[in-house]
């Protein structure tokens, strides 16, 4: 991928990395040359060695400086391509299933928090192939003393050892506390932010919260810490054996036999090479330890997320009907959530005709928005089929089906561009029609809403943009609807909870919009299927068809008229809420 994205900063990142690290190396030899001349009293031998030395530390700074300089533009490049490929392969997932499972959350909170991290993989991979490279020379230096100091390399593995198990260790303790960090940072948000300040304050929560945040950081800190205080014990055990064998190596060296220059040569090279050995082993470890950190961690996670997108990755390759015939059929369809057994619908078997609005109704729980999601593919079902005019919802290509799929959740995103672009984003062909985007606005009743703003459909939304506003929540709701209606003839139109915001008469209001709409659609034909999830049954008894769902089944499915002279579960429903109204 860094290839691909820059071949030729990533061939020169590593040239200049690798040629660094030869006069580091021979700095040794060098003043081993130098010391030999002194003691000889060899002036002209003295200047050559003086110049060499000179030569060796100019040669790696500018070496080391290029090499830092191309590595970071490689870094900031490599960077973009990764998390835009990072991002791409979640978006390519055809469910929502890693953005709603606490350990796929874990997983992901760390790789998005490493996606940058993963372009220093090439600065790290050179670096440590240089250390590498300055290690082997210095061993080599030092046998040519002799071959008996090659041992000192023997005295330096363990450290490397502790070092990559150390590693090891702590990315484990880190994982297991992602969600103990996650929740102090969920706590800091909740009391350092605009919209949850109100209610703290009226709660006098701010004592809560911090007691709460500092636990859950305690709990993952103090895991981490126990762990790095015994793997540095073990670090600091093997880094005291090296020192000593390097202490009795020069001893050893110094008595050896010889005239007296090479003796000086000789215990100058092993001082200054099994000084910077240890400087060496040093650089080693350190660019182990995070190559291995990103090699094996976050890399591995990047590939998690490959999998995960390849297994979820849809090949069906049946066309989406233009129009829809009959309409929309429920099989036998059950579905619990991954990782529980808990069935959220179960056996649930239902026709949804063409051209009806169809209101769906339940208590909290009951499935309803989970059968949305089922409609929408952001899951499949666990059992059963749902079939599209009596095609396999499977079998069509996600993208192309809710491309003809247009509507409202109750979750919806606060998309903080001007106000024309927020609601555009419904039909990212169309996002700078204007004629678009005011019809849609028609269709959404937010024509007056939107007359207030400062400068309408040119406004900037959001406090933290330069003349952006805050708005209410309703009006936020109120661009979301806008965004719903953007598509002009989509199969199916989802309204989930589209109006909570807002009070019984405005939904009431619009939904007799949505529901004339739904009956005469934009497109000039019929076919259309608008599905409304709504707790108020003023709006659901104007719905074509009405069903109900209680403890994950079906239970009762017809018109209003039907389902109340049938005295069952609606007719229980709506008159627990007509009396709340009276």
């Amino acid at each position: 991928m860094g290839f691909r994205a820059e071949p030729l900063l990533l061939l020169a990142g590593a040239a200049t990395t690798l040629a660094a690290a030869v006069p580091d190396a021979l700095f040794a030899w060098g003043f081993k040359l130098f010391s030999e001349a002194v003691v000889r009293a060899d002036q002209p031998g003295t200047l050559k060695a003086a110049l060499l030395l000179g030569g060796l530390a100019a040669g790696g700074w500018l070496l080391t400086n290029a090499s830092e300089r191309t590595n970071l533009r490689l870094a900031e490049r490599a960077a973009v391509h990764i998390e835009s490929y990072v991002a791409r392969l979640q978006s390519t997932v055809t469910t929502i299933e890693h953005h709603e499972r606490t350990d796929h959350l874990d997983l992901l909170e760390v790789l998005r928090d490493h996606a940058g991290t993963l372009s220093q993989l090439y600065r790290s991979l050179f670096a440590t192939s240089g250390a590498v490279l300055r290690l082997v020379l210095t061993v080599g230096l030092l046998m040519t003393v002799h071959p008996a100091l090659a041992v000192l390399l023997v005295f330096a593995a363990p450290t490397l050892l502790v070092a990559m198990r150390r590693a090891a260790i702590e990315k484990r303790i880190e994982e297991n506390g992602a969600q103990d960090r996650r929740r102090a940072r969920h706590w800091f948000v909740l009391g350092s932010s605009a919209g949850p300040g109100k209610e703290v304050r009226i709660a006098g929560l701010q004592e809560r919260l911090r007691a709460d945040r500092r636990r859950s950081w305690d709990r993952s800190y103090h895991a981490l810490n126990r762990a790095q205080w015994i793997t540095t014990a073990w670090q600091c055990t093997v880094w005291c054996v090296f020192g000593a064998a390097l202490a009795a190596a020069v001893s050893w060296v110094a008595y050896q036999q010889g005239t007296p220059a090479e003796r000086a040569g000789a215990v100058a090279l092993v001082l200054t090479a099994a000084g910077r050995l240890s400087l060496f082993i040093g650089q080693t470890m350190s660019e182990t330890y995070f190559l291995r950190g990103i090699w094996l961690d976050a890399s591995r996670r990047l590939t998690w997320l490959e999998n995960f997108a390849a297994a979820h990755r849809s090949d069906a390759d049946r066309p989406v009907p233009e129009r829809l015939a009959t309409g929309i059929t429920f099989e036998n369809v059950s579905f619990h959530y991954p990782k529980s057994n808990r069935m959220i619908l179960e056996d649930i078997n239902l026709t949804l005709p063409a051209g009806q609005v169809v209101a769906i109704v339940g208590e909290n729980g009951a499935g309803k928005t989970t059968l949305i999601k089922l409609l929408c593919r952001f899951y499949d079902p666990t059992g059963g089929q749902i079939l599209i005019d009596g095609e396999r919802l499977d079998r069509l290509p996600p993208d192309d089906w809710r491309a003809r799929m247009s509507g409202t959740f109750q979750d919806f995103q606060r998309f903080e561009f001007s106000a024309a672009q927020t609601i555009g984003l419904g039909d990212l062909a169309r996002i700078d029609d204007s004629a678009a985007v005011e019809a849609a606005v028609e269709r959404a009743g937010a024509g007056e809403m939107l007359s207030k703003l400062p400068a309408g459909l040119d406004t900037q939304l959001g406090v933290s943009w330069r003349d952006g506003v805050e708005i209410s929540f309703g009006q936020w709701q109120r661009l979301a609807l806008s965004r719903g209606f953007m598509r002009d003839d989509p199969l199916v139109l989802v309204l989930d909870e589209p109006a909570a915001a807002l009070d019984a008469e405005t939904e009431h209001q619009l939904f007799e919009r949505y529901a004339a709409a739904a009956r005469q659609p934009y497109g000039g034909h019929g076919g259309r299927i608008t599905l409304l999830v709504s707790h108020r049954f003023s709006t659901v008894r104007m719905a074509d068809l009405i069903v109900v769902l209680d403890g994950s089944r079906v239970v009762e499915v017809g018109s209003h008229a039907e389902l109340m002279a049938a005295e069952g579960k609606y007719a229980e429903l709506y008159g627990i809420q007509k009396a709340a109204y009276r």
